[in-house]
């Protein structure tokens, strides 16, 4: 026999399902206002967050020296005039031996220049000399038509640069106050507080920078595995400056998809002028091949493993956050990602009913 449709029952679910819905599209009205003020005050909130960023990567070393008895305003200035020491001796790995082979470098761009032109004047392209002069004055014509353009670019990039640096410089500063004041942040916010909150928002706060921490611990052994494959790579094909494109790889391996293809183009850049053509055809393979595996394989598990997040989220994570806000979201989406997964986890435990305990099994009477 069939059912009849229950017209109450009906009705209840529709009224259930337009609760939930209006729900649902308060919560993503309250999100995309918590966006726009975000948006709005990116100027203040980037130097915090990578502030957080430096400071998780530091803590562990403040925490060392707080430990043995250092003040902590002490152990805080030790802790980022170190930090400012190691990037000053980066940036010098990097700068110096390459500024050393300045010449060697210059007369190399010369030559591998004239290697893709006899290279292109030949076949399968055949381009001749008088093509590519036109081509050259082509350019240049365009170059005097849109040279409005290349200066607005160009003052614009002068103030992107400004901007950088300032907010660098708040950052350090920043990081400076949260390795000296940090641990008293919690108790502080445990007392302002009402009620419940006094006890949820610290505890999220501290989970939330455990995921943090654990974010920026495996970007750096992933950036490390890169500098070391590829350092390699480039050691085995005889590519002169490793040590120095070992660091820059490290280094830009912080800074989601552009940092990759620059390290990448220098390296085959470097390969190109000192070694040749197919050398630095080889120096490309293994950069491809090692940041394939480093983005497809390495940097999901380690970060699946120490952020919680399974490692088809992470990778979707990072295209997402790509997409919405190029860079910066490549850089922020796997920890925001993990932040959002530590408040549902917390808000599921909270919200969900507690298991009852299995009834105890009754013994039986001795007769």
């Amino acid at each position: 026999m069939g059912r009849r449709v229950s017209a109450a029952k009906a009705r209840a679910a529709l009224r259930g399902s337009a609760r939930v819905s209006w729900d649902v599209l308060v919560v993503l009205v309250l999100t995309g206002v918590a966006l726009w003020l975000l948006g709005r005050m990116w100027s203040v909130v980037w130097p915090v967050v990578i502030a957080l960023l430096l400071t998780t990567l530091t803590w562990p070393v403040a925490r060392f020296l707080r430990a043995h008895r250092w003040p902590p305003a002490l152990a805080a200035t030790a802790v980022t005039l170190l930090g400012l020491a190691v990037a000053a001796g980066t940036a010098t790995l990097i700068v110096v031996p390459v500024a050393g082979q300045a010449d060697e470098l210059a007369d190399g761009v010369v030559d591998g220049v004239d290697q893709v032109r006899q290279w292109a004047s030949g076949p399968p392209l055949n381009i001749r000399d008088d093509q590519v002069t036109a081509a050259l004055d082509m350019g240049v014509e365009r170059l005097k038509d849109s040279i409005g353009d290349i200066i607005n670019a160009a003052v614009t990039g002068v103030g992107t640069v400004a901007n950088g640096l300032v907010t660098a410089v708040l950052a350090v500063f920043l990081m400076f106050y949260f390795l000296k004041d940090g641990p008293r942040f919690l108790p502080w916010l445990r007392g302002q507080l009402p009620g419940r909150a006094a006890d949820d928002v610290p505890l999220v706060a501290e989970r939330c920078w455990q995921t943090l921490g654990a974010f920026v611990r495996s970007q750096a052994f992933v950036g490390l595995l890169d500098a070391v494959f590829i350092g390699l790579g480039l050691w085995v094909i005889g590519v002169p400056l490793v040590l120095p494109l070992a660091v820059l790889t490290f280094v830009a391996a912080f800074i989601p998809i552009v940092g990759a293809l620059f390290a990448g183009f220098v390296s085959v850049l470097i390969a190109l002028v000192f070694n040749g053509f197919w050398d630095a055809l080889l120096v490309l393979i293994v950069i491809i091949v090692v940041q394939q595996l480093e983005g497809n394989v390495f940097q999901p598990m380690l970060q699946s493993r120490g952020l919680g997040l399974h490692a088809a989220v992470v990778l979707l994570a990072v295209t997402l956050g790509g997409t919405l806000a190029g860079i910066v979201g490549s850089l922020l989406a796997v920890p925001v990602a993990a932040i959002l997964g530590v408040l549902w986890q917390h808000l599921r435990d909270r919200v969900s009913d507690p298991v009852p305990d299995p009834p105890a099994e009754e013994e039986p009477q001795q007769t």
